[in-house]
């Protein structure tokens, strides 16, 4: 009788990692990851850098697993994959900070108070950003691939009118556009003349019109004093002047000015 000598088992061949494609990206993950390697097939776990990768994919050859990357701070971390067969050889990976923008030109650079004006900022690293303007959100509408060109639309701004910032603000950091955006608001409308339109110094008038937000009045080259705008009414306190005299009175805002009649001093 023959005998023969007993065979070990084989052992089950293990993952092995040949690449990661991409080989990089951004620190805060959420980017696609294809793994390449043999022996793949019903991978339990996948670690960068001992942060655990999201599997969204597999192929059943075991040839590539797709997972999405977790976020990890800058640098370069080992990949591995975990399969029922053990856990394979690392790979490199290597995690880039973002780049902060640069925000060089805002195109046009002035508009009306109501907001809704398109603009286009000019730059660099542009992708994935918000801007705001005066504080206020304005709507992005999209960037170039070369993240150079951000286009949007801007929001409503102050009701008189002025020079804002803009601030670009990515996961890489913030940038404000030289020079901001300016807001102009419409010249003052008055609907109805200074009244009284006699009376003597430091008396109370009373002028009615539209776009008043802001406004100073002039009583010939005198400031009026205690000037308070409630919608469409303007009021204040007469200054000081000559007695007899008839002077021009004007509303002034940041957007021009209006004639709003004469005043006579008894």
């Amino acid at each position: 009788m023959s005998t023969s000598t007993p065979q070990p088992a084989l052992l089950p061949f293990g993952p092995t990692l040949l690449a990661a494609l991409p080989n990089s990206g951004p620190t805060g993950g959420n980017n696609t990851v294809t793994l390449i390697g043999l022996g793949l097939a019903g991978a339990t776990n996948v670690l960068f850098g001992g942060a655990t990768a999201t599997v969204v994919g597999q192929d059943p050859l075991g040839l590539t697993v797709t997972v999405v990357a977790p976020a990890h701070a800058a640098g370069t971390v080992q990949v591995t994959v975990t399969t029922g067969s053990g856990t394979s050889n690392p790979v490199s990976y290597t995690y880039v900070a973002p780049v902060p923008p640069v925000a060089a030109t805002l195109t046009p650079d002035v508009g009306p108070i109501a907001g809704g004006t398109s603009f286009v900022i000019a730059g660099s690293h542009l992708q994935n950003a918000t801007v705001t303007i005066g504080g206020n959100a304005a709507t992005v509408l999209g960037t170039d691939p070369t993240g150079t060109v951000l286009l949007g639309v801007t929001p409503a701004g102050p009701a008189a009118g002025g020079n804002v910032p803009v601030v670009v603000t990515t996961p890489g950091g913030t940038a404000s556009v030289p020079g901001g955006f300016t807001y102009l608001a419409p010249a003052p409308v008055i609907t109805g003349t200074v009244t009284p339109a006699t009376a003597s110094a430091g008396a109370t008038f009373t002028i009615v019109g539209t776009n008043l937000a802001g406004a100073t009045v002039l009583f010939g080259a005198a400031p009026a004093t205690g000037v308070v705008v409630s919608g469409t009414i303007l009021t204040g306190v007469v200054p000081p002047g000559t007695v007899g005299s008839t002077v021009q009175v004007a509303v002034q805002t940041a957007a021009g000015s209006a004639n709003a009649g004469t005043f006579t001093y008894v």
